[in-house]
């Protein structure tokens, strides 16, 4: 077992790039092209979180960040897979495996950092417990969000104990909350990575056993904050892309959220402030009430 730092990337493909780099930089990823795939990024240092490639559509990988390229060979003698370079913006070595469903999981490091953007100015909020904003009103601005990195992704499994399982076994995840529908049976959890005392998101990575069976259920992508958020649903609105579900904010993770669905139809999410835990928090129990469930904002279309 390795313990995986994060998750690295989403890829897809499409038959048509140019209208994936529309939506993509309407939804606020920066994107390029190398040999003959759309490589999109972040305000981050990922070189890229999204990848398309030109084919029929369809999900096609979820990548996840060892620490070291050592963890990445280790891992690949393990599963008797040879460890390869990569031929794509940052470099890279990684292997690819293969899940109980079928998905391809690449473990990727080494990366050569891509050189972070800058995050647009914070104009402060004015709270009753706090002022922050003195003498200057607050504009917006109406584009794109800023997106800053991939935060986790979200897939369907044919049995969840079974997927559970093969993760934590090979990358080391930790239960941040499991959805249970009785005692006896639980249908999905979302999981973390193991990063001892170093706080990390909610959720990397959520495998759920649910009525739209096996396959890519979301991605979900870093914004700088609400107000980014917002204007981003704006912009996306008015550019004529659907809409699947928000604003609103979760329950289990506390994220305030807005899904968009890519023109052949995968999920992409925006989302900011979610929680942030240790190994040390543990894990619970939820239902499917609570996944389900909003603090605020509209409940979920396919609970209607």
């Amino acid at each position: 077992m390795i313990k995986v730092e994060d998750v690295s990337h989403v890829a897809f493909s499409a038959p048509d790039l140019d209208r994936m780099e529309r939506f993509l930089t309407d939804f606020g990823l920066s994107a390029s092209r190398e040999n003959g795939c759309l490589y999109a990024r972040g305000l981050g240092p990922a070189s890229y979180a999204h990848i398309t490639g030109h084919g029929e559509p369809g999900f096609v990988a979820m990548g996840l960040r060892a620490a070291s390229v050592e963890d990445v060979v280790a891992l690949g003698r393990a599963e008797g897979v040879e460890p390869r370079d990569l031929d794509r913006p940052g470099g890279g070595v990684a292997v690819t495996l293969r899940d109980p469903d079928g998905f391809a999981v690449e473990v990727v490091a080494g990366q050569t950092p891509a050189a972070a953007l800058p995050l647009p100015n914070a104009d402060g909020w004015n709270s009753a417990r706090e002022k922050r904003r003195l003498r200057r009103p607050k504009r917006t601005g109406s584009a794109a969000a800023h997106v800053v990195r991939l935060g986790h992704c979200v897939l369907g499994v044919s049995d969840f104990r079974r997927s559970e399982a093969w993760y934590k076994a090979r990358f080391g995840f930790i239960t941040s909350d499991e959805i249970a529908v009785s005692p006896e049976l639980s249908i999905g959890a979302f999981l973390r990575c193991d990063r001892g005392d170093t706080p990390t998101d909610h959720h990397s990575l959520f495998l759920l056993q649910g009525p739209a069976g096996v396959g890519f259920l979301h991605a979900a992508f870093e914004v700088v904050d609400v107000d980014d958020l917002f204007a981003g649903h704006e912009l996306m609105n008015k550019s004529g892309w659907t809409p699947e579900w928000g604003v609103g904010r979760h329950l289990l993770g506390s994220q305030v959220f807005d899904y968009w669905r890519d023109p052949w139809n995968h999920t992409l999410e925006h989302w900011t402030d979610g929680d942030l835990l240790t190994a040390a928090d543990g894990s619970r129990t939820a239902s499917v009430r609570d996944l389900m469930a909003v603090q605020w904002g509209p409940s979920p279309p396919f609970a209607a």
